[in-house]
């Protein structure tokens, strides 16, 4: 019986809702199996861990994490907490901490979620979108001075070293070649900040030349959301800064038809630390508690974390799984349906358990 160790951290809003659904499905994948066991531990850390400790998580959180074979999180953020406090206090202390720095969010229309873009069919848009997730605009490097003044100061100091932009165009490049179109698209803000993004250029370019069977272009970031949205079928593999993969990812979840069916993966793509795997839609106070959080992006981020673990079978198992329920009409509001997340958990265990389904077309490793 082979075991492998989740550290899950359900964190805020609707993020126990949809864990506790991830951490279902799994148990029905393990069943189905036979010789593979999920050992889930849960971990209280998040805003309501802050109130009452003053921290988002433990000083020991990460040499507690460091043992498990991969971190299943479900969203960080509470009206009454400061955001920077919420994000600075535990989801980037572990991304940083263990050197995650591929930030992998596929997006393609799954079957029976309607895409805003008009006449687009399901295989015009199937990216997957590489963020860089170590450094760049999100290094932390800044600060404010003479607050409260006339004269106050804020600085907010984008970092971009060569070893940090060459790793992420490599990790982009080896991903590109791996999927039938091997096609990248490398996006940046060249024209108007001149000394980061034109060494992101450059690198790209010299990267380029490693992988003469990848065809590659790059985009100024404010083109690439009208290309997005205008061509979708021109693109395939992205990869971008930390802070213009974040913004672009959440338009391509959107484009797919809601944040809720949008998955992410943060990768230490040398194996030295555990890999974080989360839903993108975040907390959701709005809807916490109602039983309406589509599960679908945590049990595609489920099938990322499968990929990962080496149970590509198991991942893709799972997809099918959730193509089939939602082709079947059986989604949550978010997307134009009346299911529950206990409705759509429940299909797509009934489905796990049924006969066998075959991998989807557009599943591939993250």
């Amino acid at each position: 019986m082979k075991t492998y160790r989740i550290a899950a951290i359900p964190a805020d809003g609707i993020g126990p809702e949809v864990i506790g659904a991830g951490t279902a499905v799994l148990e029905a994948l393990a069943a189905r199996q036979g010789d593979v066991r999920y050992e889930v531990t849960t971990f209280d850390w998040g805003s309501d861990y802050y109130k009452r400790h003053g921290v988002m998580m433990p000083e020991d959180g990460l040499e507690t994490l460091r043992p498990f074979d991969a971190i299943y999180f479900g969203a960080v953020g509470a009206p009454d907490v400061p955001d920077h406090v919420t994000l600075w206090g535990l989801r980037l202390p572990i991304c940083q901490g263990f050197d995650q720095y591929a930030n992998v969010r596929p997006t393609r229309i799954i079957p029976g979620v309607t895409s805003p873009l008009r006449d687009v069919g399901t295989g015009d848009l199937d990216w997957v979108i590489v963020r860089e997730n170590s450094e760049g605009e999100y290094s932390g490097s800044g600060g404010r001075a003479h607050r409260g003044l006339p004269e106050e100061v804020g600085t907010e100091v984008a970092i971009f070293t060569r070893v940090g932009v060459a790793r992420i165009m490599r990790y982009a490049f080896r991903l590109a070649r791996s999927r039938p179109r091997k096609l990248l698209t490398v996006v940046t803000k060249s024209n108007a900040q001149r000394h980061g993004m034109v060494m992101w250029d450059e690198i790209a370019a010299e990267v380029s030349r490693e992988f003469p069977d990848v065809t590659w272009d790059k985009m100024l970031v404010d083109a690439m959301t009208v290309r997005m949205v205008k061509d979708p079928a021109s693109l395939d593999t992205i990869v971008a800064t930390n802070l213009h993969a974040d913004i672009l990812s959440d338009l391509a979840g959107a484009l797919a038809g809601s944040l809720g069916v949008a998955p992410t993966a943060n990768i230490d793509p040398e194996r030295r630390f555990p890999s974080m795997f989360e839903p993108i839609h975040g907390s959701a106070f709005d809807i916490t508690g109602k039983g309406i959080a589509n599960p679908v992006a945590t049990f595609w981020t489920a099938a990322q974390m499968l990929d990962h673990l080496g149970e590509n079978a198991a991942g893709a198992l799972l997809m099918s799984a959730v193509e089939r329920v939602c082709a079947e009409g059986i989604v949550t509001p978010d997307v134009g349906g009346t299911a529950t997340t206990a409705e759509v958990t429940h299909a797509v265990i009934e489905a796990i358990g049924g006969a066998n389904l075959l991998a989807p077309a557009g599943h591939s490793a993250a």
